[in-house]
């Protein structure tokens, strides 16, 4: 019998492909600013003041490399919500396979395609049409992937920007103060406050971890993107297949199909 949506053992194996695919995203973030031309493809945040930036310059080549970065990264993600819902409509436990399957065949065509089009390090002669492809490419990916997974049990995930994580790891944080001082200073009732203590110490090593692993794939991406060129997203590409073969063991989008359901 597959685990309830609130299981530990669903919650632990939710979490660590969480780690697994913020990893990812850092990585495919840092390829593509290194590799292909100087714009976050995960991090919106980054890329719209690079947007309000390039327009106040009339650097109108820029602007829309960073229009359209922003506009495909909101058109996959909105593409990832569809398809979850088409899950929970149609009782398709598995939907993030589909997602996830995507992600990878965008990756695999920025990697393989753009390498050959694009060999050599970023180059600022590239037509703006290529450029756009290429990271629309990337974009699009990590929008399906910002869909995908967002929910471990009652708490929202992020896997492909920090920003929101951080944030929430500050509240986490406050959280605890106040709760050691409740619990040191006997205030009632002490049993609850212990067991909300032990769930906010699970969030809060969450929250780092996801920190870690982007820091970590933005790392490790930089050392790739250097040496392989685009090429460097064939890695990417092998552990989302990871992630994919989990997706079959236990399915990882249940919580985001029962809350489009609601």
């Amino acid at each position: 019998m597959p685990p309830t949506l609130r299981s530990p053992r669903r919650k632990a194996f939710k979490s660590g492909i969480a780690l697994f695919l913020t990893f990812v995203a850092g990585y495919v973030d840092i390829v593509g600013l290194a590799t292909v031309y100087q714009m976050f493809t995960a991090h919106m945040t980054g890329t719209t003041v690079h947007l309000g930036e390039q327009i106040i310059e009339r650097n109108w080549k820029a602007a829309m490399i960073a229009a359209t970065i922003v506009a495909v990264f909101f058109l996959g993600s909105v593409a990832g919500r569809m398809l979850i819902e088409i899950g929970a409509r149609l009782r398709f436990r598995r939907i993030a396979s589909i997602t996830l399957i995507l992600e990878l065949l965008l990756l695999l065509t920025a990697g393989w395609w753009g390498s050959r089009v694009l060999p050599g390090p970023q180059r600022a002669s590239d037509e703006t049409w290529l450029i756009c492809v290429i990271l629309g490419l990337f974009a699009a990916a990590m929008g399906l992937q910002t869909a995908t997974l967002t929910r471990i049990g009652p708490l929202t995930v992020h896997t492909t920007f920090v920003t929101g994580m951080l944030n929430k790891l500050a509240q986490l944080v406050t959280r605890w103060i106040f709760l050691h001082h409740d619990i040191h200073h006997g205030a009632p009732p002490e049993g609850h406050a212990r067991e909300t203590l032990s769930k906010v110490r699970w969030q809060s090593a969450l929250m780092i971890g996801i920190w870690i692993c982007y820091l970590g794939g933005a790392v490790c991406g930089t050392w790739a993107g250097l040496r392989w060129q685009l090429r460097a997203l064939f890695l990417p590409c092998l552990m989302l297949l990871f992630a994919i073969a989990a997706d079959q063991i236990l399915p990882l989008s249940l919580e985001e199909e029962k809350q489009q359901s609601e």
